[in-house]
């Protein structure tokens, strides 16, 4: 079997900064990259504040109006990011989402939802005060960002 290069290790991750792409995009199936770090230009996201805004960008994207739209949330292998899959959600209303996700988990109060021992394979490797402070850094990136910024750079 030949292996096939694919789209996103294509994309020239020295040109990327902080953002949100269109990673592929498949029929009415759209991935963006949730770019929260520069690619090799800047410290990761902690393993427990990663895991921690998975289960609160997740859980928001899938509690909202947009639900029914809402594929899968995840994070990066790099640790730079996360991916939002979504099906037949309009480009402004992705961002919009983004935007809010971020909002919420920035400001998240309380447990946090699906830490439980029964509920997670990882339950004890959280970081709530350090998802909070990387999710308020990234607020400011996706503030003024716009569907005609959604291509990656060249």
């Amino acid at each position: 079997m030949e292996l096939r290069k694919i789209a996103s290790f294509q994309v020239d991750h020295r040109k990327m900064g902080k953002g949100m792409y269109i990673s592929r995009q498949d029929g009415d199936i759209v991935t963006y990259d949730i770019r929260m770090k520069k690619p090799n230009a800047e410290a990761v996201l902690e393993n427990g504040a990663l895991h921690t805004i998975e289960h609160l960008f997740a859980t928001y994207a899938r509690s909202s109006p947009l639900s029914d739209k809402v594929v899968y949330v995840g994070p990066m292998g790099c640790r730079t990011g996360f991916y939002l899959v979504v099906r037949g959600m309009s480009h402004r209303e992705a961002i919009e989402l983004a935007r809010d996700s971020f909002e919420f988990v920035a400001s998240f109060e309380g447990p946090i939802p699906g830490a439980s021992e029964a509920e997670c394979g990882n339950w004890k490797d959280h970081d709530l005060a350090g998802a909070k402070a990387e999710a308020a850094k990234y607020l400011p990136v996706l503030a003024d960002w716009t569907e005609a910024k959604l291509e990656y750079p060249v």
